[in-house]
């Protein structure tokens, strides 16, 4: 089983990134599952505006970013808070999916079908949850299926303050470390015929 995990921080590497420590946390117990995990951060990848899975331009690293899409059973998205709001690079990346909505596999069911997805929220602000519907939101459009509680969170509450990095652990103002369905996947799509596991995300 496959799991990507889609850091979309504003930080390019090799800058340190909140939102590349809290869902390592979660890809590291898909490991323990045995998920096998990739990792892709965005922002270093030239993804141009558009609804396509194709090429909007020579060397827009969408359609690869889209392949590793489709070779995991598992997707996890991780986004900053800024004003309460995703980041601009998880909302470029949920507007490529966007095509997805039509793409069928061939038995002729939506891509994401037997999909699961899950989402990873930092910020030293409030809006987490804004957050979590946002993408959760979009990601159940195209087809996946988001298990309860499949999300985790760190956000210090309103005004400026400490970083997760920063030691910002235990928060003081909001922190969620839910456990969620995952890593297997609904019923039809589990290869080892074990009921869903839980993983702690967070």
């Amino acid at each position: 089983m496959k799991a990507l995990a889609i850091n979309c921080t504003l930080e390019k590497s090799p800058q340190t990134s909140n939102t590349e420590a809290l869902p390592a946390s979660v890809t590291g117990q898909l490991e323990k599952e045995g998920v096998e995990v990739d990792v892709v951060r965005a922002v270093d990848l030239d993804i141009a505006p558009g609804v396509v899975s194709e090429a909007v331009h020579e060397g827009d690293d969408w359609p690869d970013v889209h392949a590793r899409i489709l070779a995991c059973e598992i997707l996890v998205i991780a986004s900053p808070t800024w004003l309460g709001q995703p980041s601009s690079v998880a909302k470029r990346v949920l507007e490529r999916m966007d095509a997805m909505l039509s793409e069928t596999d061939d038995a002729g069911r939506p891509v994401a079908h037997n999909r699961v997805a899950g989402v990873v929220v930092t910020g030293n602000e409030d809006g987490a949850h804004h957050v979590i519907s946002e993408i959760t939101g979009g990601l159940q459009d195209i087809g996946y299926t988001i298990p309860g509680q499949a999300w985790t969170y760190w956000n210090r509450g309103p005004g400026p303050g400490p970083s997760f990095l920063d030691g910002g652990m235990p928060c003081p103002a909001g922190c969620r470390n839910p456990v969620g369905p995952v890593p297997h996947p609904p019923w039809p799509v589990s290869r080892r015929g074990t009921p869903p596991g839980r993983v702690r995300w967070g």
